[in-house]
């Protein structure tokens, strides 16, 4: 009986077998699904269901990896094996890879579908006979259901496991392809009429679009029927089990020509803003793609159709968009996705250009406004703060930038820093490597204080107010912070106060504990100045400087925008400060009247004396700057012998002024101010403004038109070296020749006959004269802020020497430290760390000291 069963059981199995193959081959027939039935309901009855469904799929499995799966990559195989040049060649063909992908997939589909017909056979039959026999005489259970997914899983696994490695590539070159031929015929009209003219969108506009990306199945536009084609290469990867492969594909597509758009869009114009532009466009081009082929793909469901009855946290999202009305949630996150990749790009595009933007601020600023918009979405400023402390190590904070464009540089930084940041937390980082760079410069206090009163409104280009110096803008921005802060807590409410407690947020990890939020919200430009120094009062000297040498060289008494610069410096440094440089303008505003009243003196009395011969030269020409020299800085004085007539001036001059302010005297400094000539060559003339001592020079050639240079020297009292450094500037201008003299150090100068051997060239204005003259000879009439301090610490150079001979080698520190201690008695040592170690670099330099490991030593 056993035997008998089981000559049975092989039987149905191979008859099971037979029409397993006839059911599977190429030209297999379906209707064997009748005669199948009762071989497969034998074999279960016996217990051998699990043994027909393996052997089942193991069938389909071999017939599918021999026919559909090897002729699939057949498809592909001159791509895959081709070379890289070669792949090249095939990527600018028109229609690859679209045809032979098209082609491929309808083909495995296909026989996939026939495949799954006969998967439904054997289901059918399995579950006749679960139907058909009582569960309790069923001896294993059938599960017919798990068949299809097997199927469908084994068809998955058996095209991942033979996958090229380059089908991916061709994958994302399809629908590169496509999305650009798409984005040309859906952005046409959208580049011309909405990115060019920045107009909203037109409903008729948005409509038509819609209309057009509608995709149903009967009538489809271009538009649609390109998304159609799209959607049924997606579909039918999805069917082979490249779901996640497909959707990397057309996902790195869509962000490859998102990420194209921005940068066409935003190139290297920062005046104008494309962060809106860029927005409009993603919801022009890729969400509208993305739309029609997530309804064609039947993914497109709307907030409200989960059966759970939750509410997604997407819901909050805008309620449509233009031309598709309620988004959804698939369609959101894509939205959310796009745009987030879009502000990245921006952002990281502009960071990159970042140091051009600064430079070309204030007209970058809607590129500036971008990027604040950019950081909110990232919250990245630490990329911000690392790239653009690079780009200044590189490209500003070099030899070769001079340090009056580094200040504007970062003048400039702290504008625009501060509209990305008002916090001032990132400025803070950004600064620092410019304020350091910048301490080690010699002329930084120089050009800081040229930079805060020049009026040019602290910017190369002058974008502020015509006549408006940085310290003007810097006070009306002042203004505007306080006025804005006084805002802020005047017209608040108590609700409105609640309101701004619960959105407080803590300052960013990067901000300085030291500094609380209250201060960082005023970014004091004029103090981040100051800081470079690190003191006020070097600053204030230096101001003291320039504006003697400043008020010295002038040859009229206006001064109203150097009393409105000092108004400014006494608001930000106190009048206290400031004293000694509001006397040095008093005294030009005593000294214009005293020269109208010792003018009209003079005057009348010429007029009353009679017999009284007339001045050589009139006293008309003479303006005299009386100066209270005990407040202004010290004045470099030289020794020199003007012509008589002038000296006769000065001394008139000199006693009416007695007269009138009895008993001070005027003590002459005849090396300083400005001198107008006029020089007559045969009927022409040629006016200048020079030194005192060119004047001099010139002058004596009325007397005789030839001199040696050891004369000239004697006769104006001058030394020879002097006198050659000084006469150049007429040689210069062709008004004197120069030719070898009498002795081998000595040159003979005679003037010229005519002007038709003076080059026209020479022939300048007073104005650029006397700048060419200050420019070659680099003369102050003030003593610079260095030499101050050089003969102010020659007095503690003998404490230092003593100090180094006693300890051998001594810090900066200690020796700072040291004096301080021990010079209390007039004159007091008050200098500061940096001006100490400044004497101590030039004692360096003189080869007094020498420095090892940061100690200094006497020089052996």
């Amino acid at each position: 009986m056993e035997r008998e069963d089981a000559d049975g059981a092989l039987d149905s199995w191979a008859q099971f077998c037979t029409l397993s193959n006839e059911l599977l081959a190429g030209d297999g027939d379906l209707a064997v699904g009748p005669r199948l039935a009762p071989v497969v309901g034998d074999l279960c009855t016996r217990g051998l269901a699990t043994l027909v469904r393996d052997y089942f799929l193991h069938s389909l499995e071999e017939t599918f990896r021999n026919h559909a799966v090897k002729k699939f990559w057949q498809h592909f195989h001159p791509y895959c094996s081709a070379s890289t040049v070669d792949r090249i060649k095939f990527c600018v063909k028109e229609h690859w890879p679209e045809e032979i992908l098209s082609k491929a997939l309808e083909d495995i589909c296909l026989e996939r579908g026939y495949q799954e017909k006969c998967v439904l056979v054997l289901v059918q039959v399995l579950q006749s006979y679960e139907d058909r026999m009582p569960r309790k005489k069923i001896k294993e259970v059938v599960c017919s259901s798990s068949l299809m997914p097997r199927y469908q899983l084994m068809v998955s696994s058996v095209l991942l496991t033979t996958l090229p490695l380059s089908f991916p590539d061709i994958l994302n070159i399809y629908f590169k392809k496509k999305l650009e031929e798409l984005n040309s015929i859906m952005a046409g009209s959208y580049e011309s009429d909405q990115l060019v003219d920045h107009e909203p969108f037109q409903r008729s506009n948005t409509s038509d679009w819609h209309s057009g990306m509608d995709i149903d199945g009967s009538e489809v536009s271009e538009n649609s029927s390109l998304v159609k084609n799209i959607g049924k290469v997606v579909r039918d990867l999805r069917c082979i089990g490249f779901t996640s492969m497909t959707e990397d594909a057309y996902s790195s597509a869509i962000i490859w020509l998102l990420k194209s758009k921005v940068y066409e869009l935003a190139g290297d114009d920062y005046r104008v803003s494309v962060l809106w532009c860029v927005k409009k466009w993603i919801q022009a081009v890729p969400l509208q793609f993305l739309h029609a082929l997530l309804t064609y793909l039947g993914d497109s469901v709307d907030h409200g159709s989960g059966s759970s009855g939750l509410k997604s946290p997407l819901a909050s999202r805008p309620s449509s968009f233009p031309g598709i009305g309620v988004p959804s949630e698939a369609l959101v996150r894509w939205h959310m996705r796009l745009e987030y990749f879009a502000y990245e790009t921006l952002q990281d595009l502009r960071i990159g250009k970042l140091f051009e933007i600064i430079v070309d601020y204030p007209e970058s600023s809607p590129a500036i406004e971008d990027l604040k918009l950019c950081l909110e979405y990232t919250g990245q400023h630490s990329k911000l703060v690392d790239s653009f402390i690079s780009s200044l190590r590189y490209r500003l904070l070099t030899a070769g930038a001079s340090t009056n464009d580094i200040l504007h540089q970062y003048v400039s930084t702290i504008k625009a820093l501060r509209t990305i940041d008002p916090t001032g937390v990132f400025l803070e980082a950004v600064g620092e490597p410019i304020r350091d760079y910048l301490r080690g410069r010699k002329d930084t206090i120089k050009c800081i204080v040229t930079m805060l009163t020049d009026g040019s409104g602290g910017s190369g280009s002058g974008t502020g107010n015509a006549g408006d110096n940085l310290l003007e803008e810097l006070n009306r921005d002042a203004e505007n912070q306080e006025n804005a802060d006084y805002d802020d807590h005047a017209n608040i409410d108590e609700k409105q106060a609640w309101l701004n407690s619960e959105s407080w947020e803590p300052d960013p990890v990067e901000a300085d504990p030291l500094k609380g939020n209250r201060n960082r919200r005023k970014v004091d430009i004029l103090g981040l100045m100051v800081s470079i120094i690190g003191s006020k009062d070097q600053l204030v000297n230096e101001y003291r400087v320039m504006l003697a040498e400043k008020l010295l060289n002038k040859s009229d008494f206006e001064i109203d925008s150097d009393i409105r610069t000092l108004e400014l410096l006494k608001i930000h440094f106190g009048e206290s400060s400031m004293q000694k440089c509001e006397i040095m303008l008093n005294d030009l505003i005593d000294s214009k009247r005293t020269n109208s009243n010792i003018k009209t003196s003079l005057l009348k009395s010429s007029q009353t004396v009679p017999g009284q011969e007339e001045a050589e030269v009139s006293h008309d020409v003479l303006d005299a700057t009386i100066i209270s020299s005990n407040f202004w800085p010290p004045i470099q004085i030289e020794d020199l012998v003007v012509p008589a007539s002038v000296d006769q001036l000065l001394s008139d001059y000199a006693k009416r002024f007695h007269q009138i302010k009895t008993p001070r005297k005027l003590l002459w400094k005849k090396n300083l101010g400005t001198v107008k000539l006029e020089l007559q060559f045969d009927g022409r003339s040629v006016q200048f403004t020079v030194a005192p001592v060119h004047a001099a020079i010139i002058m004596r050639f009325q007397e005789k038109s030839s001199w040696t240079s050891k004369a000239l020297a004697t006769e104006i009292g001058i030394p020879m070296d002097s006198l050659n450094r000084r006469i150049s500037f007429w040689t210069s201008k062709g008004v004197l020749t120069e030719s070898a003299g009498p002795d081998a150090d000595d040159r003979t100068f005679t003037v010229v006959d005519s002007m038709s051997d003076v080059n026209k060239d020479s022939i300048v204005n007073e104005r650029m004269a006397e700048y060419q003259m200050t420019e070659e000879e680099g003369e102050s009439s003030v003593a610079s802020v260095e030499e101050q301090l050089k003969k102010e610490m020659t007095v503690y150079e003998k404490y230092i020497v003593g100090m180094l001979t006693n300890f051998g080698s001594m810090s900066l520190d200690r020796i700072h430290n040291t004096l301080k201690m021990f010079c209390i008695a007039e004159p007091s040592y008050d200098k500061s760390l940096q001006q100490l170690q400044s004497f101590l670099s030039g004692l360096v330099a003189d080869e007094k000291l020498e420095t090892r490991d940061g100690l200094y030593l006497l020089k052996r």
